[in-house]
């Protein structure tokens, strides 16, 4: 009983693992990732099971930064309904999140006044990309996956991949609230 137990609990130990160093090939949805909260620990999309995930990568000094706003908004209008927005700090572009996770919070929640939640700084592209990322650019094809800052990924209440929004499409664009009431509804 107690080995079986134990083969187990490795089991799951090598399964999360390899999620964690790129395995996201072995993915069945997306709360099969976690990220890491902006204030340490673990943010696991798991936590999000029945809701719809809204996963924006951000940038500080962006020329589209002030979409913060509209994905305050939109979590504000459809917090209470299901939604959640993830912001995903990242440098991959222009080098236009240059600062640490302490700075970059600061930067959210005092000049947007952001209270959606906000992972570490990542990379969303190329070899060392996050495994979330890896994860939907194989889901939904390379042409899906972020050209820059501010692309949007929405996850539906079972953990399923749905939509993909480029940076000019901002939050509160016919299609993304189009899509996002279906993502609520397939509960």
């Amino acid at each position: 009983m107690v080995k079986t137990s134990f083969l187990k609990a490795v089991g799951a130990a090598v399964v999360a693992a390899s999620l964690l160093v790129g395995g996201s090939a072995m993915a069945k949805n997306a709360y099969d990732f976690s990220f890491e909260n902006i204030d340490g620990g673990q943010l696991p999309l798991s936590k999000y099971k029945g809701k719809a995930v809204l996963v924006v990568n951000t940038a500080s000094f962006c020329g589209f930064t002030p979409q913060y706003e509209g994905l305050e908004h939109m979590y504000k209008e459809y917090k209470g309904k299901g939604l959640v927005v993830l912001g995903v700090p990242a440098n991959n572009f222009g080098a236009q999140e240059p600062g640490t996770n302490e700075e970059i919070k600061k930067f959210c929640e005092g000049k947007y006044d952001i209270d959606f939640p906000l992972a570490s700084k990542v990379s969303v592209k190329g070899d060392d990309a996050h495994p979330f990322y890896k994860w939907a650019a194989e889901t939904l094809g390379e042409d899906k996956a972020p050209k820059w800052n501010f692309h949007k990924y929405l996850i539906n209440a079972k953990g399923e991949l749905v939509a993909s929004f480029a940076t000019r499409t901002v939050p509160d664009a016919p299609e993304v609230k189009a899509a996002v009431d279906q993502a609520l509804s397939e509960k």
